[in-house]
Order: C-alpha cells, then structure tokens, then sequence
C-alpha cells in the first residue's frame, strides 16, 4: 500500500511539473521546441519547490478542484516558475560606456523595472495571453511594418531575456518566452549576432543607442527607397555625439554604410557620406573605416559625376586621412591624383552661378583632403607631380575664406619641402600670403605666418616679405597673445625674418623687441623657441644687446636654461652667446650662474644641444675679467671639454676647437688640457675634409703650441702633414688659421723638415703676397723659420 501510494505521488509529481512547462504553448509557444531540451539545461533550483507545493495540492487531499481553481493555480506556479528562471542577474556596465560616463539611471532602477514590468506580463492567465496574442497577430496584420516596429521596442524596453548573449543555451522555457514577443526568425537570428552588449541591461545605455538599433537593423533589410529615408532619420539623431558614433559602430552600422558607397543609387551614397562625414571625425571610427576599406571606396566616388558626391567623399577623406595608414592608402589608390583634379575650378568671380558654387565647393573639399593627406613626404611628392602647385596657386587668389584656410594649409605643410618654398617664391604666392596676414579670420592668419616661417630660411623669401609690406603685420599678431597657435607662427615668422638685419631694424622700429621681451614668460615652449630664436638675431645688434639686459631679459634666458625641450635650449644657448660678446653682459650672467648652466649642457645627450652650448661659451671665456678662475672653478669641466673631442658629429668638434681655442690662451688651462691629453686628439682630426672644422682645428693647435712640448708633441702625432695640405683650401679662414699653426709649429726643427717634405714653402710664398697682414705675417714668418733652418745646417756642414 506505501509503495503504490508513493508511485501514485511520483506519477502526480511528473504530470503536474509537465503541465508547468506545457502552459505556455496555450499562449502561443512554438510546437518546435520539443520537452526534451529541458532536460539538456540545468534544473533550476526552484523547481525542487515547486514540485514540493504540487504535492499538497488539493487532489491530493481528496478534495475536487474546479477548472477556474485549477487555472488560477497554474498560473500562479507558472509565475513562480518564470521568476526562478528569469530572475535578473546584476551585470557589469560596459567599460567602453563607463568611460564615456553612460552609467545607470539610478541605484534601484533594475529593481524597478522587475517589480513594474515582470509580475505583469508574467501573471498574465493563459487564456488571456492566448487571446492578447490573437489580438496582437491580428493587429500587426492591420497595421503593418509600423505595429512591428512598436511591439519591437517595447520588448526592447521590457524584457532582458530578449538581450541574452547568443553564446548562452536557451533553455526551451526561455525559448517559449521569447517567442511570444518575437516578429519572425530573421529578426531573432539578427539580434543573436549583435556584439557582446547584449548582456548589458537597458538602463546602462541611453535612448539613441536604441534608436539607432532599430534604424540599423532596417537598414540592413530595406530596398533603395526605405535606405534613403532611414538614413534621413539617422541624420536628425545627434551624430556628433560619442555615444552615437560608437552605437553605430558596435551595432554594424559602419559597415552597412559603407557598404552603401558600392551601389548605384545616388541617394543612398549620399546619405552615406553625409553620416559618414560626421562619425569619421572619431578616432575609433577612422581606424575602422581604414580596415574595412571606406578609403577606397569614398576614393572610388571621386570620378563621380556628381558635385554633391564628389564633395561629400572628399570631405570625409579629409577627416579619415589623419594617421600614417590612411594617408598611404588614399595615395596607393590614386586619390591624390583624384583630389588634385578637384582643384580645377574657377573661383575668382565674385557673382558666381550655381554650378560654379557647387565647383567652388568639391575644391575646398578638395584642399582639404590634400590638406591632411600632405602630412605625408610622399604625398607632398604625390601632390606635385599631379600638378597641384600651380593650381594652389591660382586658389590662393580667391576672395573666400573656407577655400583659403585649406589651400594654405596645405601650402604651409608642403612648405618643409625645397621645391614647394622655391614654387611659392618664384610663382607669387607670397604676395598673397602677405595679404592674408591682414584677415580678420584668425585661422587663416596663424596658417600664412607658419608658411612664411617655413619659407623664410631663404634670403629672397625675407626680402620679398619685406618688399610686400609684410613685417608690420607679423609684429600686430603679436598682440593677439592668447591664441597660441597664431603667437607661435607669429614669433615663427619674426624669428626667421629677422635673419636679415634689414628685416631686424625694422622690426626695432615696430617695437618688436620689447614685445618679445615681455613674452618670455608664461608661454608655451612652442612660443618660447620662436620668442629666443627671435631674442637670438635681434642680439647680432650691439644696441639690442643693452636692450635685452636693461629689461631683465638676460636672467629670463638664464632660467629657461634649466629646461628640457631640446629646440629651446639651443635656442636660449644661441642668445646667450650673443648677449655675451659683451663684456658687462658676461659678469651679469656669470653672476646669475650662467656660464656653470651652459657648460653642464654640453652633457646633454643632444649633439645640436652641445654645440650651440659650445659656441656660447666661446665668448663667455673671451670677455671673462678672469677665465682661468672662471673655467678652473668648474670641476670637471676641462675633462668634458676634452672628451667631446671624440665625438663623431662634425658641428660638436668644431665648436668644442673654438672652445680649446680660447681656453688654451691661459697657460695655466692650457696645462690641465695638456695633461687631460688633447694633444693626440687634436692630431688625429687633421685628417678631416670639412673646412669649417679645419679653420677651428687648426687655430685650436696653434693656441695649443704655446705649451713648450706640444709643438714637438703634434709632429709626433703627425699633425703638421696633414696641416700642410690644408693651404689648398680657398677658404680665407681656413688659409689664416693654417698659417698661424705653422707658424708655431715651424719652432720645432722636426716639424720644419715634415714641411719642407710636403712642399710648404711655395704655397707660403704666395700667401705673403695676399692683402690681409695678418696672412702674410704668419706666412712670412713660417718662411723665416725655415730659412734658419736652413742657414743653420749649412753652417754646421
């Protein structure tokens, strides 16, 4: 009796737990989700209590139940049931949407959202949810695509199984559940492939990043007509706004997009470039459209005939073209050609027609695509040989200023080039570049200054600027001092300019000098290298050089010396040299501690660095009251100095021989270097063929021969040969200097013989007969020497 009774429970048990899974097939569940794949997911651990309320059931107890108690009971454990599978789980928000601070609404919204939405969808009674989805079937048919729409966000904004990830095992309930709100089987299939955010919940996202799944998934399935005006709702969203971009992106809209640009329909291309126009100008999203290959395809709708088009897709390419990878693609695939024909227009009437706008508009398009392709050398390259110099040109003439901010743009980044600085000088650009300085658009005017910056390092450019009247307006940018990008090209241009003391006088006239002066501090660095570069040739002027110390500009100089920017340092080291030719300017920065700050740069692992620092040591030493004091108190500065001369780069050993030069002229330095062994090193640089480095070598040995046993020293070394050899330069200073080495060494018999072995007396002659005194001094004196010599050895024999 115990055993049948405990059968007939277990068979009760297994009827009624089957009726739990069976109930919603009454609510339209699908016939093909079969019992059996219930048990190929993990029971629930609420079922054990469910089975556990079927055992009491009143049937039990012998007391009959009528159908609505039995349906009522039903539902409520098919309730129960649903909660247990479908309870939420707290998800972690996604790091890409936490960054951009998309957090949830509020502390309780998820707890919310359970306790409003579930119970109610869930307690509804079977034949109330049989006869909802009649009605609901029957609605869609009626109204159509639109009813789908509406049903669809509503799930979205319901119910979270409908996001599980598709990695997840549907269980056959969860299957059932999401049937009952489902379109079709493309649809669901559409949603299982979104990205791994499905698993975040509703409340982490904001409302466009629903809009725009909805646009996107329709997009994917709508003919030509539907596109155009799906992308003209996706247009009214707020594109510029991070959160969209990347909704677009993480929802495969990017490529739907681009995959628009390959059609025939010129609607949907331009619908396409018009988003595309806005989402590209996110970092993320340019390195994506690169790998998914947009460039060619938005290169490819260049030959468009189309204005619209053809100005979309350069204006894209403008904003995907700003890395490496991108500009390399856009030239491999012959968009610089391309880009460079869209420069053909004829801008200079200033009543232009329709057509002649629209062509005024593919050629600022145009320029701005050529504008951050030329960040590129080769595209620089690319860009001339399209022939796109001259037509620059005749765009730089235009009345416009949205089409003369990107061709002068894209002629001040060509400007770093020889041949584009020689184009813009001898085809008359820079008469307009001078007149653009006077613009009232702020842009325009720090793009002008920074071409002229460039060009500027030739002598013609500075006069042509000056000749056009250029100067006075690069002093009046200066005024503008808080946008920086214009103090920078401005200083730039003032900087170069002033090369020219021409261009420098008048530039004292202007006031330019105190400008600069007051512009020392609170800068930027990239002001600070153009205000002492500019400091450094408005120095070459002995009156400026009071001017800098008088308005406490020199202890300015000497603090900037404790940075780190390597172009500012030389620049800083370069002005004090020059303030320091005068003699009461080097007490002053020797106080400040000037001259210790300027020789510890000569460790700086910059060569640029160590030679400008050389160079302002030079006259530091010349015009010190005391230099032996001065350079002796550096401890281990002689050391540096002579350990420099190992150095293979060529501007470092010429500058650290003029710095020998002047130090060997007090005997007492003079024998710390002997001892430090500068001898040798000197010796084995005679070798060089540079002549600027030969002039300095070879007055750093005739200083050094002043010790009584170097001269004998350099012919054992082998130095007086090579010096010999030096007399064929045509270069004055180098003749001079050689003729004072020889003229020391000439002391020593040994060195005496060596040169009359390498014919040092022909070439000397004739050096006697030139016009500076101090040559034919040297000269004729080195001949005397040897005559001795000479008389000596007869005598002797």
């Amino acid at each position: 009796m115990g055993h049948a009774w405990f059968q007939l429970m277990v068979n009760t048990t297994c009827r009624r737990t089957r009726s739990f899974f069976s109930l919603p097939q009454q609510c339209g569940a699908p016939n093909s989700q079969s019992e059996s794949e219930v048990s190929v997911d993990q029971e629930p651990p609420s079922l054990e209590r469910v089975q556990h309320v079927v055992l009491v059931d009143g049937a039990e107890q012998g007391r009959p139940q009528t159908s609505e108690e039995q349906q009522e009971k039903n539902v409520h454990e098919w309730r129960r049931l649903q909660r247990a599978l479908y309870s939420r789980k707290k998800r972690d928000t996604c790091q890409r949407w936490r960054n951009l601070g998309v957090l949830t609404i509020c502390g309780g919204a998820l707890e919310e959202t359970d306790a409003k939405i579930s119970p109610h969808l869930l307690s509804l009674p079977a034949s109330t949810e049989a006869e909802k989805a009649r009605k609901s079937s029957a609605e869609k048919k009626r109204l159509g695509p639109r009813a789908k729409s509406k049903m669809k966000a509503e799930f979205s904004a319901s119910s979270s199984p409908g996001h599980m990830s598709s990695q997840r095992t549907k269980t056959s309930a969860g299957a059932i559940f999401e049937e009952h709100f489902s379109e079709s089987s493309t649809e669901s299939e559409e949603e299982e492939e979104q990205p791994e955010r499905r698993s975040e919940t509703n409340t982490d996202l904001p409302s466009e990043y629903w809009q725009i799944q909805k646009l996107v998934k329709y997009l994917k399935a709508a003919d030509q007509t539907a596109s155009v005006l799906i992308l003209c709702a996706m247009m009214e969203l707020d594109l510029m706004k991070e959160t969209c971009q990347l909704a677009i992106l993480d929802l495969g809209g990017l490529e739907v997009l681009l995959n628009l640009l390959d059609t025939n329909d010129i609607r949907c291309k331009i619908g396409s470039l018009k988003i595309l126009t806005k989402i590209s100008q996110n970092v993320q999203l340019q390195q994506t459209i690169v790998h998914m290959r947009g460039l060619q395809r938005m290169v490819n709708n260049l030959d468009s005939p189309v204005k619209e088009l053809q100005a979309l897709a350069a204006e894209t390419i403008a904003n995907v073209a700003k890395f490496h990878r991108a500009r390399r693609t856009v030239r491999q695939h012959g968009g610089i050609r391309k880009l460079v024909k869209l420069l053909d227009c004829f801008p200079n009437s200033a009543d232009l027609r329709a057509n002649m706008e629209k062509d005024l508009e593919v050629a600022r398009c145009g320029a701005s695509a050529l504008w951050s392709c030329s960040k590129s050398t080769k595209n620089k390259e690319a860009i001339r040989r399209a022939g796109g110099i001259p037509l620059l040109g005749r765009l730089l003439r235009s009345p416009h200023e949205n089409m003369l901010v990107p061709v002068v743009g894209t002629l001040q980044e060509c400007a770093s080039q020889e041949t584009y600085r020689v184009a813009i000088q001898t085809e008359g650009m820079m008469e307009d570049l001078v007149k653009n300085l006077k613009s009232d658009n702020e842009e325009l005017q720090m793009l002008c200054a920074s071409a002229i910056f460039k060009c500027a390092e030739n002598q013609q450019t500075r006069d042509l600027v000056r000749s056009h009247d250029g100067l006075k307006p690069l002093v009046s940018l200066l005024a503008k001092a808080d946008n920086k990008q214009l103090l920078a090209a401005a200083t730039g241009a003032i900087w170069k300019c002033s090369v020219s003391m021409e261009n420098a006088a008048i530039f004292q006239e202007k006031k330019a000098l105190e400008i600069l002066i007051g512009l020392l501090t609170d800068q930027p660095e990239e002001v600070l290298v153009n205000v002492v570069g500019a400091l450094g040739q408005f120095a070459q002027i002995p009156a400026n050089k009071t001017t800098i110390c008088n308005s406490g500009g020199i202890k300015v100089l000497i603090h900037l010396l404790n940075g780190t920017n390597q172009a500012l340092l030389v620049n800083v080291t370069k002005a004090v040299g020059a303030c320091a030719t005068e003699k009461d300017n080097v007490a002053i920065i020797d106080q400040l501690d000037g001259v210790r700050l300027v020789w510890s740069l000569l460790k700086n692992p910059s060569a640029e660095v160590q030679s400008s620092a050389a160079w302002a040591l030079c006259p530091c030493i010349e015009n010190a009251k005391d230099a032996g004091e001065m350079v002796l108190f550096l401890i281990g500065g002689l050391e540096l100095i002579v350990n420099l001369l190992k150095s293979t780069n060529n501007e470092v050993l010429t500058s650290i021989c003029a710095v020998v030069s002047k130090l060997a002229k007090d005997k007492e330095i003079l024998g710390v270097l002997t001892d430090r062994g500068v001898v040798p090193l000197l010796a084995e640089l005679t070798n060089t063929t540079d002549n600027r480095l030969r002039c300095y070598l070879a007055e750093a040995i005739g200083h050094c021969c002043m010790w009584s046993t170097n001269r004998a020293s350099f012919g054992e070394f082998g130095a007086v040969g090579p010096l010999v050899r030096y007399l064929k330069s045509k270069d004055r200073s180098v003749l001079l200097s050689t003729a004072m080495a020889l003229y020391q060494l000439s002391k020593d018999p040994n060195n005496i013989i060596t040169m009359h072995e390498e014919g040092v007396v022909q070439p000397l002659i004739h050096l006697t007969a030139s016009d500076d005194t101090k040559l034919q001094e040297f000269a004729a004196g080195c001949v005397r020497n040897i005559r001795l010599l000479a008389l000596a050895n007869q005598r002797t024999a």
